[in-house]
């Protein structure tokens, strides 16, 4: 039987990592076009600002214990942020405890509050991340499969005895699956869905299309959209990919199911798709339009092409991902590229005249 994704609170899950997500990003400090679209979000829904409310409640609480607990300014206890009807679970890393409570959440932009113990015959347990926007975190789930999550993106995790199972709800997410040939590890992303047993591959979603990229061993690609199969359409046999290959799945349509396209990339195209795992993106030779890309991934601000013809001009190099103003003022100098800002948040880049 095919599994479908949780929804008995996992909506508050997400709406308290999202909260925790902003409020994270507002003590490393928001941008004005920030402000205004966090401030959105709290009146989109009253359980937004509660959760919000509450955090920063909570947050109080423990400012208050630094009388009691001096080294706590910059290495508080993290379990005292839990929510008092939860256990606090969450593995941080020696660099995210070594700078404080308040980096560590803007480090890792996500949090998670497990449900109670259920009894035997409840629904599986489920867990759920997610980052802010040029946010990165790395996972590590309990059977030591490793989950590294790029900016904006968000998975709901859920373990059976019979299978593990990972949806991506939007984004990017990188899976070094832990080897166990009883119990396989899927991806779920809309209609698509990934399987390995043990290996490393990478998926990213967006409104048209699924991209699945496999780094080591093998994976099997199914495009599931049997329930709304048009009657016309062929059955589609799973693809399965090796290392350093791609497939790219195209959303369906009412009348369509499209096969997915596989791809063989070089070791230099491998290195600039993963790049994001990085503090530093690599091109080689790449088209502008896909180094553009690449940053507006990455940042709050973001780069627009005035002219199409730009996209095919190659660009290499090493750059700092976040930094966006380094990169322009270089394309100005070495390509005379002329550099229009709209606003804080919006560059356009033109052919010089």
């Amino acid at each position: 039987m095919k599994a479908t994704p949780p929804h008995r609170s996992v909506r508050d899950e997400a709406i308290e990592a999202t909260a925790a997500a902003w409020l994270a990003q507002r003590d490393d400090g928001l941008t004005p076009q920030e402000e205004v679209e966090f401030a959105h979000w709290r009146r989109a829904d009253p359980r937004h600002e509660e959760a919000v409310a509450r955090l920063e409640a909570t947050w109080h609480t423990l400012l208050q214990l630094q009388s009691f607990r001096p080294a706590a300014r910059r290495h508080p206890d993290r379990d005292l942020l839990a929510h008092p009807r939860y256990r606090k679970v969450i593995p941080f890393s020696a660099v995210a405890a070594g700078v404080g409570l308040a980096a560590a959440v803007a480090l890792a932009a996500v949090w998670w509050w497990p449900r109670p113990a259920s009894r035997p015959d409840a629904e599986p347990e489920t867990q759920h991340y997610a980052t802010t926007a040029g946010g990165y975190q790395r996972l590590t789930l309990a059977d030591g499969s490793l989950v590294e999550l790029n900016a904006s993106s968000e998975v709901n995790v859920q373990y059976t005895p019979a299978e593990r199972r990972v949806w991506l709800v939007r984004g990017e997410a990188n899976f070094s699956v832990a080897k166990n040939k009883e119990r396989p590890f899927l991806v779920q992303v809309g209609p698509v869905t990934v399987r390995a047993v043990g290996t490393a591959f990478n998926v990213r979603l967006d409104v048209r299309r699924v991209e699945v990229l496999v780094t080591e061993g093998k994976v099997q690609v199914n495009n599931d959209v049997t329930a709304a199969r048009p009657a016309t359409a062929p059955v589609l046999e799973p693809a399965l990919l090796v290392a350093g290959q791609r497939a790219v799945i195209a959303m369906p349509t009412a009348t369509t199911i499209p096969a997915p396209v596989v791809e063989q990339l070089t070791a230099e195209a491998l290195r600039e798709e993963l790049a994001w795992q990085d503090s530093r993106l690599v091109f080689i030779e790449t088209p502008l339009a896909k180094v553009v890309q690449q940053f507006n991934r990455r940042n709050q601000v973001q780069i627009e092409l005035g002219d199409p013809a730009l996209g095919s001009l190659p660009v290499g190099g090493s750059f700092r991902a976040e930094n966006v103003e380094a990169f322009v003022r270089l394309l100005a100098r070495d390509q005379g590229i002329v550099v229009e800002r709209l606003d804080s948040d919006h560059i356009i880049l033109h052919k010089a005249r």
